[in-house]
């Protein structure tokens, strides 16, 4: 029969802050796994020391073929973003899990504040990138940081967007005897460096006035509210022809996303605000157009990568896509298909705004050549305009709308696909 494996939680505070039935539980195991500093904290253990160093991978197999007793020793609450629910989806069944309190928790409990409320992210070994657009409106947010993400980096990051709204308490070495806590403003928690702070710290912020928050955008975004080039404004896709190709975009909160021809981002800023968990990268030739979007990214909080290029130049370094918008090509479009189908997900959608039917008719044909389906939607909109006393409505562009999608193999047919051939 196959042993149980615990995992433990530890504080900072190691063996001092575990109750007896813990430091029972760790006596009796015949082997002990954990990081420097936790295996240091029971140093003299009789049990067979394993460093955790990298490779999780590796570990789970030593795991699952130990016939000892085996304990896990992991920082506050295993499950809370840490090794314990990684064990546990690997060796379903298998693992016992001992908490300790997160940091998360004893942070808040510094504040004397509660913390149901609080949108928490994970900075640690991931990323800063994207965390505008995942806690703009929050009115409560603890972060976990490390060397590299860490307070002062965050503080500087959020005044890049213009996040003044928030306050940051930092609170480092929680429940060891090197314990540190403070408030800061953005501004001066900016000005300090990685080396003013304990690389085991949690960053809480908090909006100074919870009620008077950013605005709330809705998807549709008025085009007013961008900035445009001058004095010719107009190269922006329109509000109403965004909301529908980005609903044919199909996206996802974890959506991996390019905007080809961004212009004023407009495309892309609203994708990363649907898609807070994924990535918006996008590529404009006109410089004008793209300090326009770098403008309007700060505004609208969302972090989303701009590149200047000419398409398909600059899309090498972008990850495969789950949706791709192209609002322009500079015609290359031929090329730019074959790049955008190769690269594209399964299952992924690439949505093309034409105005003309030239573009239109060489779309199509390249999507038929590449394997896809396209479903085309005719765009014909009109805006309310004042005119005396009274209103009449004046046309926006005709726009051709098309999605296109892989066609599935012949296995792959659905039954509404079968019952569609069968008539």
């Amino acid at each position: 029969m196959e042993n149980t494996i615990v995992v433990m939680g530890v504080g900072d505070d190691g063996r001092a802050g575990l109750p007896d039935a813990y430091l029972q539980r760790i006596a009796q195991c015949g082997v002990l796994v954990g990081g420097e500093r936790q295996l240091e904290m029971f140093h003299d253990s009789p049990a067979e020391k394993v460093m955790i160093r990298s490779g999780l991978g590796e570990l789970v197999e030593q795991l699952r073929n130990e016939s000892r007793s085996t304990l896990v020793l992991a920082s506050g609450d295993p499950l809370f973003y840490g090794i314990g629910g990684y064990l546990a989806a690997k060796l379903p069944g298998r693992i016992e899990v001992l908490p300790f309190v997160s940091s998360v928790q004893l942070a808040f409990a510094r504040i004397g504040e509660g913390w149901h409320d609080a949108f928490t992210v994970s900075l640690h070994g991931r990323p800063i990138r994207g965390l505008a657009q995942r806690i703009d409106g929050k009115p409560k947010v603890a972060l976990l940081t490390d060397e590299i993400n860490h307070p002062a980096a965050v503080a500087a990051y959020l005044l890049e967007y213009g996040m003044t709204e928030y306050e940051a308490f930092v609170a480092e070495h929680l429940g060891g005897e090197k314990e540190r806590t403070g408030w800061y403003g953005l501004t001066d928690l900016a000005a300090l460096s990685s080396g003013d702070f304990a690389p085991l710290n949690v960053v809480v912020l908090r909006a100074k006035s919870p009620g008077v928050m950013p605005p709330a955008w809705p998807l549709g975004i008025d085009d007013a509210e961008f900035a445009q080039r001058k004095p010719d404004n107009g190269l922006i896709t329109k509000r109403e022809v965004r909301v529908l190709s980005i609903a044919a975009l199909g996206l996802k909160r974890d959506s991996i996303v390019w905007d080809i021809g961004t212009c004023t981002g407009s495309v892309a800023i609203e994708a990363a605000r649907l898609c807070p968990e994924g990535a918006v990268d996008a590529v404009e030739k006109n410089e004008g157009d793209l300090a326009n979007a770098r403008e309007n990214k700060r505004k609208f909080r969302t972090d989303i990568t701009l590149v200047h290029a000419k398409a398909p130049e600059g899309l090498e370094s972008f990850p495969d896509p789950d949706a791709v918008f192209i609002g322009g090509s500079g015609g290359e479009l031929r090329d730019l298909l074959a790049l955008c189908c190769s690269r594209l997900r399964q299952g992924g959608t690439i949505v093309l705004n034409a105005v003309t039917i030239e573009n239109l008719a060489a779309a199509a044909q390249a999507f038929a050549d590449e394997g896809f389906r396209a479903d085309i939607t005719l765009a014909q909109l009109s805006r309310s305009k004042p005119i005396l006393d009274m209103t009449r409505f004046e046309s926006l562009n005709p726009v051709y709308i098309i999605a296109a999608r892989r066609k599935p193999a012949d296995h792959e047919c659905t039954l509404t696909d079968r019952k569609e051939t069968s008539r």
